[in-house]
């Protein structure tokens, strides 16, 4: 029998404190469809890296804007959408964290990992969303 398809949102202050509400419940509904646990480990960091960016870079850490997080989840695969209210980025522009120059950068890494953990990554025009998809198996 299959599981029903979930769709949830949240939203959170740009605090870093409450990126916990978000992943604990990402989380706990992979646990439930039995993913295999390495697969919950990088959907984990890749919504944990958004939402810092989200956070960091997108809200300036201003505590009165909002972080919107939406995700879904079928017996495919988890979609993860993280929207800040900020003016938005060119993720063209993103310097390669691992070429020599850029090694010892103290941020750049975020995007770098979540396109290494994720299978699909799209942006809005603006900037200011991106939406993660991981295929998921069950173990």
């Amino acid at each position: 029998m299959a599981q029903q398809d979930i769709k949830e949102s949240i939203s959170i202050t740009s605090d870093i404190k409450e990126i916990r509400k978000v992943s604990s419940r990402i989380v706990g509904l992979l646990m439930e469809r039995m993913v295999d646990k390495a697969l919950i480990f990088d959907i984990r960091l890749a919504v944990e890296e958004a939402i810092i960016n989200a956070i960091e870079h997108g809200n300036k850490r201003n505590k009165r804007l909002k972080v919107k997080v939406s995700f879904g989840i079928d017996n495919e695969r988890m979609e993860i959408t993280v929207e800040d209210s900020g003016s938005g980025f060119d993720h063209k522009g993103i310097p390669d964290p691992t070429e020599d120059k850029n090694v010892l950068r103290s941020h750049g890494r975020g995007i770098y990992l979540i396109h290494r953990l994720m299978d699909r990554i799209e942006y809005n025009d603006k900037g200011n969303r991106i939406k993660l998809t991981k295929y998921i198996k069950k173990q």
